[in-house]
């Protein structure tokens, strides 16, 4: 079983390893991780992408699907965040957050670092067709069900890896201010679409790293 886990309070100054650092919710993860006094590495595949990420991110330059290239990653981390994404693909088959998961989880393994927060999105799993009409019946199924079957497949691999997770599922995301507060719901019976900022996302997501709340669920975050 990994070891170290994060508790709230025991480290000075935790080191956080980012996936998808340079998307739009991973720019927000990496600037806000700074602000409160986290260590940031970023896994990038395109240096020049992450030129202008947030001043004092460590970049390491490789793949999320390789394994190595995590294991390096990972030396001397306390904990993960998952902001992988990946666009509409309405033809092609869509592996790259399972392929991308079941690495970093057995790298994970393999250097003792055991908590994990992965972003996945509303839609995927046992919160699907709580989208709403418009995204349930028109852009998922046109747009994004293999994106979804690869979320769907990305959350397996999270919950049998043995490690100290939480899926995050944000719902719509926007770029409008923070509001400073979400609500997170497991219950889903009243849920019908949604939108959250995605600085309002960040701000849960490393509130989870250092915190136990919500650990081995999948709360909906939403405004």
């Amino acid at each position: 079983m990994p070891n170290n886990p994060m508790q709230p309070g025991r480290l000075a100054r935790p080191k956080l390893l980012v996936l998808g650092a340079t998307g739009g919710t991973g720019r927000r993860i990496v600037a806000q991780a700074i602000e409160r006094g986290f260590e940031v590495t970023a896994l990038v595949r395109s240096p020049q992408k992450a030129a202008d990420l947030a001043g004092g991110a460590r970049i390491v330059v490789g793949d999320a699907r390789d394994e190595a290239a995590l294991v390096r990653a990972l030396e001397g981390q306390d904990g993960v965040v998952s902001a992988l994404g990946t666009p509409a693909s309405p033809f092609r088959e869509v592996t790259l957050l399972s392929e991308a998961t079941r690495a970093l989880t057995r790298a994970m393994t393999t250097t003792g670092v055991s908590r994990l927060i992965a972003i996945t999105g509303l839609g995927a799993g046992d919160s699907r067709g709580h989208g709403g009409v418009l995204f349930d019946r028109v852009i998922v199924p046109l747009l994004l069900r293999r994106v979804y079957r690869d979320k769907d497949r990305q959350e397996a691999i999270v919950r049998a890896s043995g490690l100290d997770w939480v899926l995050v599922r944000p719902s719509i995301l926007n770029n409008k201010p923070a509001r400073g507060s979400v609500r997170a719901l497991t219950d889903l019976a009243d849920v019908h679409g949604g939108s959250v900022s995605r600085d309002d996302v960040a701000r849960f997501v490393l509130d989870q790293v250092e915190t136990d709340g919500w650990l081995r669920q999948a709360p909906l975050v939403t405004w």
